[in-house]
């Protein structure tokens, strides 16, 4: 099938209004391009290597929206335009030019597959479902992970340099604790390497199902784990529900500028004498320095710095 794709040139002021109102009237989802940078809250809720690079704010929003070949595109675009006239009277809606292209029907939903393959952590053999194991590999330890709609599949280096460390550190006794768990797997590896239960918290909805399925799927018994939604550097209620001084282990791995934070309060779970393996750092001394002085302000000692790639991951003891 081949999708006509529309183009509305607007104003940041108006991109929210005017979003809204071709939702409205029936157009099913709508694309927002801009140059509006971050704010410090949204900063703070995005648990992720890197944040994005944006250029100054222009004053310029796109929208994009697409329309079935089939519909009666000329009908839709001049209620468009007719409730856009009416909008002006009240705000800038800029120029609300709109172009028009064609586009085929992508199967958006498994077409990332191509880019996730097998590969291994060490003696750790990580697979998605579609894929098969080699007999060469057949000796190894093997995760069967899909990342769905969630972070996190053990490929990318910050990811493997936690799995090292929590190898490291875990025992038949560990309690371990996975701020920003994504797809689950630092909290599954550490089950298999033999920790006694994991914990994770993120705040994105979809790491609930992804890490259940995930753990399933690699036959971990569902009372050796539980996840939960929710901000642990402000919300009390999850850090009451996550516990105090109960973590042998904490692993974040998650943007440097929210690991200072989270260290001031992520102390307060942690067992006297547990670790705090911290990854996501991007391998820049400034940013390093500030994610260890976090840690000596909190009364942690940093034990370990270990590097891959880009990216460092420093681990410090209560």
């Amino acid at each position: 099938m081949r999708w006509n794709k529309f183009r509305l040139k607007t104003t940041t002021e108006a991109e929210d209004i005017v979003s809204s109102m071709l939702m409205d009237i029936g157009i099913q989802g709508v694309e927002v391009e801009d140059k509006v940078p971050l704010t410090q809250a949204d900063k703070e809720q995005m648990f992720v290597d890197i944040l994005p690079e944006t250029d100054v704010d222009d004053g310029v929003a796109y929208l994009n929206f697409y329309l079935e070949e089939e519909e009666e595109k000329e009908k839709m675009l001049e209620k468009v335009r007719t409730e856009l006239k009416e909008m002006a009277a009240y705000v800038d809606v800029g120029d609300c030019t709109i172009e028009e292209s064609q586009t085929e029907d992508v199967d958006w939903v498994n077409n990332w597959k191509q880019y996730f393959h097998q590969f291994t952590v060490d003696d750790v053999l990580i697979i998605p479902s579609w894929e098969e194991v080699e007999q060469k590999d057949k000796d190894k330890m093997i995760i069967h992970i899909d990342p769905g709609t969630a972070f996190g599949t053990g490929m990318h280096e910050t990811t493997q340099l936690c799995i090292r460390q929590i190898r490291k550190f875990v025992t038949p006794e560990t309690e371990i604790l996975d701020v920003g768990c994504g797809s689950g797997i630092l909290g599954m590896l550490a089950l298999k390497f033999g920790a006694k239960h994991s914990v994770g918290t993120d705040l994105d909805p979809c790491a609930i199902d992804a890490t259940y399925e995930n753990m399933e799927v690699n036959g971990i018994a569902k009372d050796q784990y539980e996840v939960m939604i929710g901000n642990i550097i402000d919300d009390k209620a999850i850090q009451d529900k996550v516990g105090y001084e109960k973590y042998d282990i904490v692993a974040a791995n998650i943007l440097a500028d929210v690991l200072v934070p989270l260290t001031q309060v992520i102390v307060h779970q942690m067992k006297q004498g547990a670790v705090y393996i911290t990854s996501g750092i991007i391998n820049d001394s400034d940013k390093e320095f500030k994610v260890k002085k976090a840690m000596e302000t909190a009364g942690l000692e940093v034990i370990e710095t270990t590097y891959q790639g880009e990216w460092v991951s420093v681990t410090g003891r209560k």
